[in-house]
């Protein structure tokens, strides 16, 4: 259970009305304890609207794209994809899932739904609503318990159905929704504890029975169970939707699940109401938490991802059944593309800043990163050739999602401001989000590209800014596509709470500490209190890359008020780039600059204030103001210090250079950073 100390903090966070919304949640809770066993005997006896003997229409034609016959060209399948999904699904046919740092082969039996497999435990039994999820004492890690229950799994069965025909994919798919229904009682255990973690499993069903409709692996009676369940999934999360400070992208998730969930399942008598409800939230969610830039507003990219696919698998499942959405929210969710490609192009991948937990909404590629397949789905469907061009030959998600004529739409389009073989990058604002990029070269065969962020934003998104960083005025560079200088990641939510707070922190990002505070105010894994307003002071952008200015107010709640300016150019011609810090304040005070550079990076002291830094495809040099100690820290425990987080619960060991420095009144420090080549 959590200290008072924390459900003190919390309360501070939230409004009257939130306030009020919860008590009633509490009483409601109360009443649903009570209920529960006579809801659980309920389940099979789903209430329905019509026969399901008298609908002529498939239940896949009302999710799926129309045309799915694999006759799709070179693009895909290719023998190596066909054969890696091919290789999963016999992994998952015999009962071994692999997530995280996880893999459930060595556990003999069927899949256990109620068993957390790190801490190798089963998982309370009561009353869901009572369980404390957030306390590893009680419940091991919540994100480790829920990620195998969001069935993201039977995709890959129902996909390796759709491509061999092998019909014990298809009935797999079947058994395990069976055995989840089994040990999953409804209201009891942590997989009935968050609406969240039912609207993931209910896409997944969705979605993976569609797949296998021909196989005519679901009984009748499997039917009328699988029915029982998703109408007790969508009215359990119907009434819970997310609201105030909970409201971030869970209730985009939660609304996302009942309105694919109520178009399959639509024989319920309450399905036309219940995605009338989730189409309104979805339409307005959208809105209050995009940005005019296409970020999206808790400003943590891997959530972007995460919330862009979800808008747009409901928006698909709309659109193929007649319940479209409207023009703006395909506008918002192009603007979200355009916001994903913007980000890669100084990359391989997406830059980590703020939270990140691994989390998706279906598995449908076997290669390629996420993004790069979202962003091919984001080619087709806008008809973006610079889209297409970012996204390479990421095809196969196209496919699952858009079909033939998808992978024909994106086999047509040309390519984008190509020249001689090569694609110039170019400096780039999303001035809403805060994010500045100073880019320069071109993606070719020598990759001359250097990419440099700069965080000038929010901490993050509603009165508790969840899945923030203190990272403001934080940078990361990327070097020929490869990173150089990091943000370290996440690493971990519930299980290490030491972990959890150095990741978030200050000192975890490219930028400086005073007197050994954060910037905002740590109130709790999940909620900051007092935080770092920062601004952008001047953007001037230019084809060598230009340069970018900024403040945040984090530390003026120190006596005399101390701001930090932070001025960051890149110069082309030079391949130098510059960093100049200020820090203002009276009294005496101590400064730490924090160099966080990637786990591939071997860093050394060459002279007392001056860095090599071998990253693989060249040589960092990097000088640093003479005022600062410098220190180098490698996988440093006391403190935590020298970390790289790539996935939850992973982390290795890297290399963090820290300056220190006191200084009163008024200081300047310059840091400079030239590039060269290995030879």
């Amino acid at each position: 259970m959590q200290d008072v100390t924390w459900y003190w903090r919390r309360l501070r966070a939230m409004s009257p009305g939130e306030v009020s919304w919860r008590l009633r949640g509490t009483v409601r809770a109360l009443a649903d304890r009570c209920l529960a066993p006579t809801r659980r005997r309920s389940m099979a006896r789903a209430p329905l609207s019509q026969s399901e003997s008298s609908s002529n229409r498939s239940r896949a034609a009302r999710v799926l794209p129309e045309r799915m016959n694999i006759a799709v060209g070179a693009g895909f399948p290719r023998e190596e994809q066909r054969n890696c999904l091919v290789s999963q699904a016999r992994d998952i046919e015999g009962d071994r899932l692999e997530f995280f740092t996880v893999d459930t082969g060595d556990v003999v039996g069927e899949t256990l739904w109620n068993y957390e497999y790190e801490a190798r435990r089963p998982t309370p039994m009561t009353f869901a609503a009572g369980i404390d999820y957030r306390d590893h004492a009680i419940t091991g890690d919540a994100k480790v318990v829920w990620e195998p229950n969001r069935h993201q799994h039977l995709a890959v069965l129902a996909r390796a159905y759709h491509l061999t025909g092998d019909s014990r994919y298809a009935r797999k798919v079947v058994t395990q929704i069976d055995s989840w229904i089994d040990q999953c009682p409804y209201a009891k255990g942590m997989n009935w504890r968050s609406p969240m973690e039912l609207s993931i499993r209910l896409i997944n069903w969705v979605w993976s029975l569609a797949m296998i409709e021909a196989s005519d692996a679901v009984s009748p009676e499997q039917w009328q169970r699988i029915l029982g369940a998703a109408h007790r999934h969508m009215w359990d999360v119907s009434r819970n939707y997310s609201r105030y400070s909970s409201a971030n992208n869970h209730v985009i998730g939660e609304a996302a699940g009942v309105f694919i969930g109520s178009i399959f399942f639509d024989a319920l008598r309450p399905a036309r109401r219940w995605r009338t409800e989730a189409k309104l939230i979805l339409e307005k969610q959208i809105r209050a938490q995009t940005l005019a830039d296409g970020g999206h507003c808790e400003l943590a990219p891997a959530y972007h991802l995460f919330v862009l696919e979800l808008l747009l698998v409901a928006g698909l499942a709309g659109r193929n059944t007649g319940c479209d959405f409207s023009p703006g929210y395909w506008e918002r969710i192009e603007a979200m593309c355009a916001f994903v490609a913007g980000m890669l192009e100084g990359g391989d991948c997406i830059p980590q800043l703020g939270d990140s937990d691994d989390g998706y909404v279906l598995d449908l590629e076997t290669d390629g990163d996420r993004a790069r397949n979202l962003l091919a789905v984001g080619a087709a469907l806008f008809g973006r050739s610079d889209f297409k061009d970012l996204a390479e030959d990421a095809h196969e998600r196209v496919y699952w999602l858009l079909g033939n004529d998808g992978c024909r739409v994106f086999d047509g389009l040309g390519s984008f401001d190509r020249k001689e073989g090569a694609l110039a990058i170019r400096s780039r604002a999303f001035p809403e989000s805060g994010y500045y990029l100073l880019q320069c070269g071109s993606r070719s065969p020598d990759d001359d590209r250097i990419s440099v962020s700069f965080d000038c934003g929010a901490l993050g998104f509603g009165s508790i800014a969840a899945h923030g960083h203190a990272d403001a005025l934080s940078l990361t560079v990327r070097i020929s596509g490869v990173d150089v200088l990091i943000d370290p990641g996440t690493y971990d939510y519930f299980t290490f709470p030491e972990w959890r707070r150095y990741f978030r922190s200050t000192p975890a990002h490219n930028t400086i500490t005073v007197d050994g505070l954060d910037q905002s105010e740590n109130r709790g894994s999940f909620i900051w209190g007092k935080r770092a307003a920062a601004r952008c002071l001047r953007w001037d952008p230019s084809d060598e890359g230009g340069w970018v200015s900024g403040e945040h107010d984090g530390y003026t709640r120190l006596d005399d008020r101390v701001m930090h300016r932070r001025t960051v150019s890149l110069d082309a011609s030079r391949r130098e780039i510059v960093v100049h810090d200020e820090l203002t304040g009276d009294a005496t005070h101590g400064a730490s600059v924090f160099f966080h550079f990637a786990e591939h990076c071997r860093v050394e002291q060459d002279g007392p204030a001056r860095l090599r830094v071998d990253y693989g495809k060249g040589v960092l040099a990097v000088q640093t103001d003479r005022k600062l100690k410098i220190e180098i820290h490698r996988g440093g425990t006391d403190p935590i210090i020298g970390w790289t987080s790539r996935g939850y619960h992973s982390k290795e060991a890297s290399t963090s250079v820290e300056g220190r420095c006191r200084w009163s009144g008024h200081v300047s420090m310059t840091t400079r950073m030239s590039i060269a080549s290995l030879d």
